[in-house]
């Protein structure tokens, strides 16, 4: 499976932005995509994840009732749509594929920096 991200850019504080991440190849063995980021000097964080087929939903509580992780499965895209960002938002935002048999997230797309300014 193939992931590409896009979607980033500079907002301000309470600002929107909306993440696409469109998946190619091996597309029927995917359970979930998962949104992670990371920060300068920090290590990578869980952000939300969906299943595949089905829909379900979990969040962090940290962007819990602000971000919203939905997919178009007719396009292979999953998107998160970010609400009331911080500036503790900010940074690289990787969307990853979860295999079916392994239930191990496999696949990587190269990131999209979310910068959130105060």
């Amino acid at each position: 499976v193939q992931l590409q991200a896009s979607g980033g850019g500079l907002v301000q504080a309470g600002g929107s932005l909306r993440l696409s991440c469109a998946a190619s190849g091996r597309t029927f063995s995917i359970y979930r995509m998962g949104w992670f980021r990371q920060a300068p000097g920090k290590g990578r964080e869980f952000v939300a994840r969906l299943t595949w087929s089905g829909g379900s939903t979990y969040y962090s509580d940290s962007v819990k009732d602000r971000f919203t992780i939905s997919s178009d499965n007719a396009k292979n895209t999953v998107y998160l749509q970010m609400n009331s960002l911080k500036p503790e938002d900010t940074a690289v935002y990787y969307c990853a594929a979860q295999d079916q048999a392994t239930r191990q997230y496999k696949s990587w797309g190269q990131g999209t920096q979310v910068t959130v300014s105060s």
